[in-house]
């Protein structure tokens, strides 16, 4: 074994800190992929345990005004027939999902203004009285919405940075811009939300050194979840021609930031289980300790493209997934499965009052 690689390694698992430099030396050699995903397994075990808590997904709406280069879900793609689920459809889901064991629901849309902040805010609130946590990933809002939602119940929000090199960003974002994401996960940490993050892996004009910027900026917000999933070109948008994303930097991605976050939840995503057929095993392997089934119904689920195949091979049903984790020797959180980390008190997972 390379004698440097396990040096940065031993450092990274004594202190959960790694410089620029050592990031981009780990990720560029072909000789840590084996003792980085060892070690995180073995943070993953001390810091969160055995459990795999798992999320249940609604995708309530396709819509989206913005024209990301990378998305299915774009507003410039006229090929994509799009829906809206009502609050009744949502709490009917919610429901059923409930009923089979989730304690979490996270409510996933494109940026879709139809979606008020009041209509938001109601749906949190029927979803509450089910004793469901409630995880909302509708983009990029105001501080007031973000407020409204987190009286309203919402204890955590998941806004991917996708990328933390502000030029790249610019260009995969014609109508966005990295400052006023980084304003939004702000103002979701003040308000006391549980904030997840996360970035693509792959994306074209990516390197070694714009990835190891995204793992710095998840430890300096340090976020309660971090999700990395692998770039999968869409052929209905600008980028259908590029390189897709790679099972093994993927890995070492979530390897890293389970070093650099030991107490923060890290799924097995969707996007890497829908090119790898193992991918949800090889993830929970190297750090990973959450999965996120979709339990949006047809026949909407279908229409929720944002990267092509993403409903293939899933195995999203409760038995399915509790198979594959028992299989590792791991089990299923019947909890809600809130941050471990200490700030995170169960004072601060209620209500914020209004």
């Amino acid at each position: 074994m390379n004698l440097e690689v396990q040096q940065i390694i031993d450092k990274a698992v004594d202190t959960h800190q790694l410089s620029h430099s050592e990031l981009c030396y780990l990720l560029a050699s072909d000789s840590s992929r084996a003792p980085l995903s060892v070690a995180a397994d073995k943070v993953r075990q001390k810091y969160v345990g055995d459990a795999v808590h798992l999320r249940g997904i609604i995708e309530f709406s396709n819509h989206c005004q913005r024209n990301c280069r990378y998305c299915g879900l774009r507003k410039g793609n006229p090929n994509l027939k799009r829906y809206r689920m009502i609050p009744d459809e949502i709490y009917a889901t919610a429901l059923a999902a409930c009923g089979r064991g989730y304690r979490t629901i996270v409510l996933q849309s494109g940026e879709d203004s139809y979606y008020d902040p009041e209509i938001v805010a109601w749906t949190v609130k029927r979803l509450k009285t089910l004793d469901l946590v409630v995880t909302l990933s509708c983009g990029e809002r105001s501080y007031q919405d973000y407020l409204y939602w987190r009286k309203a119940g919402a204890n955590r929000y998941l806004l991917k940075h996708e990328t933390a090199n502000p030029q790249l960003y610019s260009k995969l974002h014609p109508d966005m811009t990295f400052s006023n994401r980084k304003r939004c996960l702000m103002d979701l940490r003040e308000l006391g939300y549980q904030v997840g993050s996360g970035c693509m892996v792959g994306l074209p004009g990516q390197t070694v050194e714009t990835l190891a910027e995204d793992l710095l900026y998840l430890k300096e917000l340090d976020v309660e979840m971090a999700g990395i999933g692998p770039f999968i070109p869409h052929p209905q948008t600008p980028l259908a021609g590029a390189v897709q994303g790679t099972v093994e930097m993927t890995l070492l991605m979530i390897a890293l930031t389970r070093l650099l976050l030991p107490q923060a939840h890290l799924p097995s995503t969707t996007a890497l289980s829908t090119i790898d057929l193992l991918g949800r095993q090889k993830a929970l392997l190297c750090g990973a300790n959450v999965i996120m089934p979709n339990v949006t119904p047809q026949p909407f689920r279908q229409f929720y493209e944002i990267y092509p195949n993403k409903d293939t091979n899933q195995g999203d049903n409760w038995d399915e997934v509790g198979s594959l984790v028992n299989s590792l020797g791991r089990t299923i959180s019947h909890d809600h499965g809130h941050s471990p980390k200490q700030e995170f008190s169960s004072e601060r997972r209620g209500e914020v009052n209004a």
